[in-house]
């Protein structure tokens, strides 16, 4: 396969990831949102404290989504510390998430249902772009297949060797 073709798999797989990836964060920002609104309106509950619950009800739910649809296919002989890096990760994107919520309301004095839930949704969207790269780079690593191994061990092949082989 030349160059132009191992590109093109490789942007594809990335492609078909993303996809998958969006679609459990989709049902997962669905499930953040619910959570929110219904602590936020159906209790006294701070609205920070709120977005956290949330966010943590929803962690919950991506997990289980990522591993089992998203990359049910990536190496799962080192769960626990998969796991970790899961909690370790998604609590960096819990803060970035509800720090700018906690910006909103507290450092502007936006606290309306609309300015939370916009607030809410920003937040969200910038931590998934951190989600996004640190699981697939440290937590959800991919087994290699036999096609890259190919062409991974010719790269690093020394020029005299290639000639020789």
């Amino acid at each position: 396969m030349g160059e132009r073709g191992a590109l093109r798999v490789r942007l594809d797989r990335l492609a078909r990831e993303a996809a998958k990836f969006g679609a459990v964060g989709a049902v997962g920002l669905l499930v953040n949102l619910v959570v929110f609104n219904l602590v936020r309106h159906s209790t006294d509950v701070p609205v920070v404290r709120a977005g956290i619950l949330a966010t943590v009800v929803a962690i919950v739910f991506n997990y289980v989504g990522f591993r089992h649809f998203t990359y049910r296919d990536r190496d799962k002989t080192r769960r626990t510390k998969e796991l970790s890096l899961f909690l370790l990760f998604s609590v960096v994107g819990l803060v970035i998430e509800n720090g700018i919520l906690y910006a909103a309301t507290y450092g502007f004095g936006w606290d309306t249902p609309l300015q939370s839930n916009v607030f809410k949704f920003l937040g969200i969207g910038v931590a998934t772009l951190f989600r996004f790269w640190s699981y697939r780079s440290w937590v959800f690593l991919s087994v290699p297949r036999p096609e890259d191994e190919a062409g991974e061990s010719f790269l690093e092949r020394r020029p005299a060797d290639r000639i020789q082989s």
